[in-house]
């Protein structure tokens, strides 16, 4: 059977997304990107300048690398799981807005919603187009 657009949009925000999550909470963790918040130069410093706790920093990091683990997974090892994956953009989603809000309350330039706001777009098209199914 040939899967639909929808199925294929999809699969391709889920890649798009786990890869991206990875990579600010992994690779680039430790390192300067001109959307930090703020000044910051790093991932702990971003959280320190929105008045956040540094354990809020695992916390969120660690969540997004449980989602991009479910997202991964979903694609290449299990298959359609649309409860764990509706659980998975939900929580994404809430977290995404949480982000968002944070770049408000330091008044960044639009730029640094970028990546946020592409997140939260993918993730409202995902839950949608799972949701259709």
């Amino acid at each position: 059977m040939t899967p639909t657009i929808g199925a294929v949009l999809v699969t391709i925000f889920q890649l798009v997304i786990a890869f991206g999550l990875i990579n600010v909470w992994l690779v680039r963790f430790k390192k300067s990107t001109k959307y930090r918040g703020g000044t910051a130069q790093n991932m702990k410093e971003e959280f320190a300048g929105y008045g956040l706790p540094v354990w809020s920093v695992y916390i969120v990091g660690g969540l997004k690398v449980i989602i991009a683990g479910v997202l991964l997974l979903n694609v290449f090892a299990v298959g359609t799981i649309n409860s764990v994956v509706t659980a998975a953009l939900v929580l994404l989603t809430i977290l995404m807005l949480g982000a968002i809000s944070m770049h408000l309350k330091v008044k960044d330039s639009f730029i640094k919603f970028v990546p946020a706001l592409l997140i939260l777009g993918m993730t409202i098209a995902s839950l949608y187009l799972i949701n259709l199914s």
